[in-house]
């Protein structure tokens, strides 16, 4: 049977804080807090206008934001604002990317359900591509 897995804050000490450059645009610090085959947890922390790069998740991804200001946005979409205390879910299969607002440091906690696929850089064009909420 299976069982629940504990990530001891405490005993985990392969915890490090990553600065990614393949997959993001910008200043970003990743810290994996767990992962295997099924599933990716991880905290992100990104500086202004830093963002990743569009990515599909082959089960979906969840993502809450815990700190600053933010955008979500799906392909062929304009991005749309998140903000502190926002809980997003990118279904299986779609392309996205989310990052930081223009003048903000924005925190996220993020699940990645399966395989993730990353796509090439979101252009500074892109990025300012915004709705107008």
């Amino acid at each position: 049977m299976p069982q629940s897995v504990i990530i001891s804050s405490s005993a985990n000490t392969s915890l490090k804080v990553l600065q990614p450059t393949g997959t993001f645009t910008g200043g970003v610090y990743l810290e994996m807090v767990y992962t295997d085959q099924q599933a990716a947890l991880a905290n992100v922390t990104f500086t202004p206008c830093a963002r990743t790069h569009w990515h599909t998740h082959e089960g979906g991804q969840v993502i809450r934001v815990l700190h600053g200001t933010g955008w979500i946005c799906d392909k062929g979409e304009k991005a749309r604002r998140i903000v502190a205390g926002d809980v997003i879910w990118a279904p299986a299969g779609t392309t996205h990317w989310h990052g930081a607002d223009d003048w903000s440091v924005m925190t996220h906690s993020v699940v990645g359900l399966g395989a993730t696929e990353w796509h090439d850089a979101v252009t500074d064009a892109e990025y300012k591509r915004r709705s107008d909420a």
